[in-house]
Order: structure tokens, then C-alpha cells, then sequence
């Protein structure tokens, strides 16, 4: 089965208007446990760890007593924001869309491991590369292990399409080409424009370009890999030249400025 992998948002919201079933995270167990180790910290050690601003230091410190993952009311495609979830533009699935989403996209997440879209979730700050310390080593890629590509594994999977962070995606991709019993086949895709003859990558395009990736797929119910070559939106194009087996290079049209003083 093919499965989609993304990463999540530092932005999130909750909301009680959703229209769909939720569901349980299947680390919902590993979840508890690092808010509970979250708890157990000061707020000028948490402001070190999420390296970041006074005001949301204090924000996400009190969300800590705020809001529980065994308590959690919001689905977690609709929880995370920024451009990625805003192109993805879940609120206005249609049923057939939630359906395929529920079964081939799955969200990377430092806090709750791996999310389906349904799954119940708290906002929470937590990216996949902090240095938490645990029972389980010194950093998130420790905590987790190979526990997320075997939770994929085990859900079928045979084919993924990376649209996730580096940071993220490396919760995945060394556990892949380890695997010589259960062989999965991964295509990174890269989004980009063509600058002086080489693909430069933007953030902020990649994030959209992402999120449309995953709302198109959903809208054409995408089913094989090789499939995804025909994706064209926001003037993107598949290139066969740049890509390889494992990468997928998608191109803005018309960006060539080779030929530009």
C-alpha cells in the first residue's frame, strides 16, 4: 500500500468543528510519557529545549497543564497550520478525500510518534530534532527508534512518498534501506527552480508545494508511485532528467536563468 509521509506544524490550533470520526494515536502511550518528562521540566529549561520566544515559551508551558494527550479533541489534520496544512486545504475534504487520506497519509511528529489525519491531538511544541533527554537515549531519534517504520510496516505499507522534512524524514529513511526482509520502495520529492543551471529549493515553495502534493493525491486517489509524475500544480512539472529512482524533481516552469545577467 501506498503511504504518504509529512511532517507537522510548530503552529496548531483546536477546534470542535470537524467531520470526521476520531481516532486513537497508536503512540498514544509514548505520548504521555514525554509530556510527562516535559512537566518535570522549568520553564527556562523548556525555553532552551524549544528554543524559542519568551511569550511562547510561557504559551506552550501552560499548555503543558492545560491539555492532556489522553484528552485530546481535535483531529490532527486539522490541528497543525503554516502554508503546507493551509495548501493541503483539508477543511474542505470531501468524504472520498478524508477516506483516502486517512488510509495513505501519515504525520511525523516528535511528540506522538506517527499520526493518522483522525488522530485525536493537543497542541504541543516538540520538534523531531530536539534534544529532549530520556529513559531511551539523548535525543527523539533515540526515543523512537525504527518504532515508526515498523508502525508503517505494519500497516501495510509497501511504497512511500516523502514530502517530510529532512528532519523528519530521518525518523524514516535509515530504517528503509536497513530492512532486506520487508523491502520498501521511497521517492523523495523535490521541489525547486532551476537558478545558473542547478535546482535551488525555498523553503516556503516547498511547503506549498507539499501541501498541494498531498491535495491532489487525495483529489486523484493516487495509488501507485510512479503515478505522482503527473502532478502539475502551482506550475510545477515533473523532470525526468534531474530525477532518479529515489528523488523525484519537480520544477517551476519558465525559471531558468541561466542565460540572465
Amino acid at each position: 500500500m501506498l503511504k504518504i509521509i509529512i511532517s507537522p506544524a510548530k503552529k496548531m490550533n483546536t477546534t470542535d468543528d470537524y467531520p470526521c470520526a476520531l481516532t486513537t494515536p497508536a503512540f498514544l502511550d509514548r505520548a504521555l510519557e514525554l509530556h510527562a518528562r516535559l512537566k518535570e521540566m522549568s520553564l527556562s529549561e523548556l525555553k532552551n529545549l524549544w528554543g524559542c520566544s519568551d511569550r511562547l515559551a510561557e504559551q506552550n508551558y501552560e499548555r503543558l497543564s492545560t491539555y492532556s494527550p489522553d484528552q485530546a479533541l481535535t483531529p490532527a489534520l486539522l490541528s497543525y497550520e503554516g502554508l503546507q496544512y493551509q495548501h493541503i486545504s483539508s477543511s474542505v475534504f470531501t468524504n472520498s478525500q478524508w477516506n483516502y487520506a486517512v488510509s495513505h497519509l501519515r504525520i511525523l511528529s516528535g511528540f506522538y510518534g506517527l499520526l493518522s489525519p483522525t488522530d485525536k491531538v493537543i497542541p504541543y511544541r516538540l520538534e523531531m530534532q530536539a534534544g529532549l533527554r530520556t529513559e531511551r537515549g539523548n535525543n527523539l531519534y533515540s526515543y523512537w527508534g525504527d518504532s515508526l517504520y515498523r508502525r508503517l510496516i505494519e500497516e501495510g505499507s509497501t511504497e512511500l512518498v516523502n514530502l517530510a522534512s529532512g528532519e523528519y524524514s530521518k525518523s524514516i529513511l535509515p530504517y528503509i534501506s536497513q530492512d532486506i526482509e520487508r523491502p520498501v520502495s521511497c521517492v523523495t520529492c523535490v521541489f525547486g527552480e532551476m537558478k545558473s543551471g542547478k535546482v535551488k529549493m525555498k523553503g516556503t515553495q516547498a511547503k506549498i508545494a507539499r501541501g498541494e502534493m498531498v491535495r491532489w493525491m487525495s483529489e486523484n486517489e493516487i495509488e501507485k508511485v510512479q503515478d505522482i509524475r503527473e502532478f502539475k500544480e502551482s506550475g510545477y512539472s515533473f523532470c525526468p532528467e534531474l530525477s532518479q529512482e529515489d528523488k523525484y524533481v519537480f520544477l517551476l516552469s519558465g525559471t531558468d536563468s541561466t542565460s540572465r545577467p
